[in-house]
C-alpha cells in the first residue's frame, strides 16, 4: 500500500468516533485497522461475518478461517462475534452500522457515489456497497483525487454507474477533507502541504472553504 494511500486512511480513521460500528470497505478503507489505536474503542464490522476485527495477523497468527470481505486474513478481537453472512446483511440494511469507509471511482457535488463500474471495461459487480451506503448512518469516502488517467474524482456530476445518490457525507483524498453540508460541497481540511489552490485544481465541481480541520502533518 502506498504512502498515499496510507495517509488517506490514517486521515479516514480520525473521523471515527468511539463505540460507533464501523464496516471497511475493500481498497485504501482496509488499511484502517492497522492504524487504530489500542484506545480507539471502535467495532470494525465485515460484511461476511464478523465484528471486533484487528489488525492484520503476523505470519505466526494466521488463521485461514478469518477473513474479511476481500478475502484479506484478519485477526479477531477478544470478544467478537460472528454470524452468516444474512444476519450481517441483516445489520447493514437495519442501520445497526454507525459508519461505512469505503473507496470510490467518483463522487458528486451533491454526494452521489459511483464505486463499482467503469464504462468499457469488465464489470465484477456491486457487492455490498449499495446496501452499505443506504444503510449506514455515516458514509466516508476514501480515495485519490484523480483517476490514474489524471481525471478528478470529485465531479460535479457523476458520469459512471452510480453507487447511491446523496449518500456521501464525508471524502478524504491525500489533498484534503470534504463534506457534504446542506446540499453543498465544503472543502474543511487540507493534508500536508496542500493549498485550497492545489485542491481546485484536481477537483471538477465547485466547493465552498470553510478550513475548521486540524491540517495533517
Amino acid at each position: 500500500m502506498s504512502d498515499v494511500k496510507t495517509l488517506i486512511a490514517a486521515r479516514a480513521a480520525l473521523e471515527l468516533r468511539p463505540g460507533e460500528i464501523v464496516n471497511l470497505g475493500i481498497g485504501i478503507p482496509n488499511v484502517i485497522p492497522g492504524l487504530l489505536g489500542d484506545d480507539a474503542n471502535v467495532f470494525l464490522h465485515t460484511e461476511n461475518g464478523l465484528l471486533g476485527v484487528g489488525p492484520r495477523p503476523a505470519e505466526e497468527e494466521l488463521d485461514p478461517d478469518l477473513i474479511d470481505a476481500a478475502k484479506r486474513p484478519v485477526t479477531a478481537l477478544p470478544g467478537a462475534a460472528y454470524f452468516d453472512s444474512a444476519q450481517s446483511f441483516a445489520m447493514i440494511r437495519g442501520g445497526h452500522i454507525d459508519v461505512a469507509v469505503l473507496g470510490a471511482l467518483q463522487v458528486s457535488i451533491d454526494g452521489d457515489i459511483a464505486n463499482w463500474a467503469v464504462p468499457g471495461r469488465d464489470v465484477l459487480g456491486v457487492g455490498g456497497a449499495m446496501d452499505l451506503v443506504v444503510g449506514a448512518r455515516r458514509v466516508i469516502v476514501t480515495m485519490t483525487a484523480t483517476s490514474s488517467a489524471g481525471e478528478p474524482k470529485v465531479v460535479g456530476e457523476c458520469t459512471y454507474p452510480l453507487t447511491a445518490r446523496g449518500a456521501a457525507d464525508v471524502v478524504v483524498t491525500e489533498l484534503s477533507v470534504f463534506r457534504l453540508r446542506d446540499g453543498a460541497l465544503v472543502l474543511t481540511g487540507l493534508l500536508g502541504d496542500a493549498t485550497v489552490d492545489d485542491v481546485r485544481a484536481v477537483t471538477g465541481a465547485r466547493f465552498d472553504v470553510d478550513l475548521e480541520d486540524l491540517r495533517e502533518a
